[in-house]
């Protein structure tokens, strides 16, 4: 059990003690602190939802309906209505001008904006809806380019598991894991100095879980957010769970390629290909280049000519071939 939901069970004791101690049947005030306990608890748990200006223009609405309802009930002192009637009016107009302030605010909080002195409410809601970013998201490094163009604002929730992870890419003997993880790592540390996000590592883990894939769907599903991936089997993992999934390579097939057909790139070759006598490369984002006849270059840095593109959902690939 999580440190949060014990501190919510020891408030929903609290609760009940002080019902049995105050009451006059301790009992029955114990079960009913218990039951305002938990329904406290339910709408703080629910509160977590609203984000900050939605809130605000909410509360707004409610104080301009009393301060309209304060302003009818005057007005009604001019008719020396009975009692029991102008009691009855006061009550049934607040409840309307309340239920009409706090629509017409909720509805206008996207030009809600104080009278007095005329500030606009700063957008606060991009920080209250967190993302929880994986590890390949963080490898592939076009977050950081989302980021610093303007396009991705918001509070990124890195899971202490995914920087494990990226540790032990970080420090494994194969040359290609060992730059991906240094890559995701440093990818991490530019974010960090970017304004537009704010990076929170998160400590929450899931023992009974094995999976990577598996930890991060259960926490954005715990935490009622989005997932940050490239990786198209947790983007399925994740939709299975209901859980609303970012996934970059979903942009980039919104886009043009990076290369075109004819374009020269700069390529250090890595290992063999599927098909006899091709070469596989990655660019410094991960992108697959496969390279035809080039299997004995292997090792070498070459150049080389895109010949095409195959975007999908796992990914982008490049097909090129030598130069001269």
């Amino acid at each position: 059990m999580s440190t949060l939901n014990l501190i919510r069970l020891f408030f929903v004791f609290i609760c009940m003690t002080l019902g049995y101690i105050l009451g006059e049947n301790p009992w029955f005030f114990s079960f009913l602190g218990g039951v305002i306990g938990v329904s406290i608890v339910i709408f703080e748990t629910l509160a977590r939802r609203i984000s900050l200006k939605g809130l605000s223009a909410a509360v707004f609405g409610i104080i301009l309906g009393l301060i309209v309802a304060q302003l009818f009930g005057n007005f009604l002192v001019l008719f020396k209505l009975p009692p029991e009637t102008d009691y009855f009016l006061r009550a049934f107009f607040t409840l309307i001008f309340i239920y009409l302030g706090l629509t017409l605010g909720l509805k206008g909080k996207e030009e809600f904006h104080l009278v007095i002195p005329y500030v606009r409410f700063k957008r606060e809601e991009l920080r209250e809806e967190p993302i929880v970013v994986d590890t390949s998201s963080i490898i592939d490094g076009r977050i950081l380019d989302l980021v610093r163009t303007g396009f991705l604002e918001a509070r990124l929730i890195v899971p202490r598991f995914v920087l494990k992870e990226l540790q032990i890419l970080a420090d494994s003997t194969e040359h290609l894991k060992r730059q991906r993880g240094k890559r995701g790592i440093e990818v991490l540390h530019s974010l960090k100095k970017e304004h537009n996000v704010e990076v929170v590592i998160s400590e929450q883990d899931f023992k009974e879980l094995s999976s990577v894939d598996a930890k991060v769907v259960k926490l954005a599903k715990n935490l009622g957010t989005k997932v940050l991936t490239t990786d198209y089997n947790l983007n399925r993992l994740a939709q299975l769970e209901g859980v609303k999934v970012l996934n970059v390579n979903d942009l980039a097939n919104a886009l043009k390629p990076i290369f075109l057909p004819g374009e020269k790139i700069s390529l250090r070759l890595i290992k063999e290909g599927k098909e006899p006598n091709q070469a596989v490369g990655y660019l410094e984002d991960g992108t697959m280049v496969v390279v035809e006849n080039a299997r004995w270059l292997i090792g070498k840095t070459v150049e080389v000519e895109v010949t095409s593109i195959l975007q999908s959902p796992s990914g982008r690939i490049i097909f090129t071939r030598l130069l001269g």
